[in-house]
């Protein structure tokens, strides 16, 4: 695997965390199944850009349940996934199937999708123009330079009449897809997190889900998305993941029912998130046949 060590994810981790709880002890190796979160030690689940505070009533209401959770916050995509895999966290909720799907392929890893949360809508801002419309000709949007969610973001300005992508786009589309002659406007790729600090440079910029509101965005000013009942929006959907061997782990999916049933916890995340997230609900079958596809997919693009 071409991961970190674990040293140095550890410190990685130790530099990035600010945990929700205080870390009580590390559970044993060898603790059995559903031992995890009680007298042993915290669940350790890493986010992404975290800080949001729905995850302290998440916190609050697996105490509930006697489940003690420790939520660590990270501020780059690349770091949980590892973490993860080496056994520094105990699940991880920040990525949509898609992103699973490139990171095992990439680092021949075997996480799964372990229970689905939300679709965040993948939305265009523009600091310039109140209509998508207005985006003059030959003007330039920024993408997030990410290959998942590159892709997406193509296909995001496809549906809105901004380009036009080879062979209508699939989920491994990338810049070289574009149809220069048939298409509005340029494209350019920032990292995810950067570009709602560069709206005012660019005629338009697509924004993820986790950036928005921490930017001083409002979902109510975006020009458009995709749809989240669109069957090729199915593979963004954002999951938990955990380890292949913890796919049955009993207290894990509990706390995957938490955050899909718990009515406390949903009102404060559709209190924070607003328009920008809709529930979902897949089976662990499904979620792992759209994970085996989007891996084939992205294994054969490369």
């Amino acid at each position: 695997m071409s991961l970190k060590k674990r040293g140095a994810l550890a410190a990685s981790i130790a530099a990035l965390a600010i945990t929700a709880t205080a870390l009580v002890g590390c559970a044993p190796e060898s603790a059995p199944a559903g031992d995890e979160g009680t007298s042993e030690g915290p669940v350790r689940i890493g986010v992404v850009p975290g800080g949001q505070p729905y995850w302290e009533v998440f916190v609050d209401e697996a105490a509930k349940e006697g489940i003690e959770v420790e939520i660590v916050d990270f501020a780059e995509y690349p770091v949980p996934n590892p973490a993860l895999s080496e056994g520094d966290l105990d699940l991880n909720q920040f990525q949509h199937i898609v992103y699973l799907a490139n990171h095992n392929v990439d680092a021949q890893d075997d996480l799964v999708a372990l229970g689905s949360t939300v679709v965040y809508p993948l939305n265009v801002f523009s600091a310039k123009y109140d209509d998508i419309k207005d985006i003059p000709e030959g003007g330039t949007v920024a993408v997030p330079n990410d290959e998942s969610n590159r892709a997406r973001a193509l296909l995001v300005l496809q549906s809105l009449g901004l380009i036009e992508l080879k062979d209508g786009g699939s989920s491994t589309s990338g810049l070289e897809d574009i149809i220069a002659d048939k298409s509005r406007v340029k494209v350019t790729e920032l990292a995810a997190d950067i570009i709602p600090a560069s709206l005012p440079d660019v005629d338009a910029g697509v924004v993820n889900n986790d950036y928005v509101e921490p930017a001083g965005l409002e979902f109510a000013d975006s020009l458009g998305s995709d749809k989240a009942d669109d069957p090729a929006v199915e593979p963004y959907t954002n999951i938990f993941a955990a380890r292949a061997e913890d796919k049955d782990n009993e207290t894990y999916l509990k706390l995957v029912e938490i955050y899909q049933t718990n009515e406390t916890f949903i009102a404060a995340l559709d209190d924070y998130v607003g328009e920008g997230a809709v529930h979902v609900k897949l089976t662990q079958p499904e979620l792992a046949d759209i994970l085996k596809q989007a891996e084939t997919d992205y294994a054969a693009s490369k």
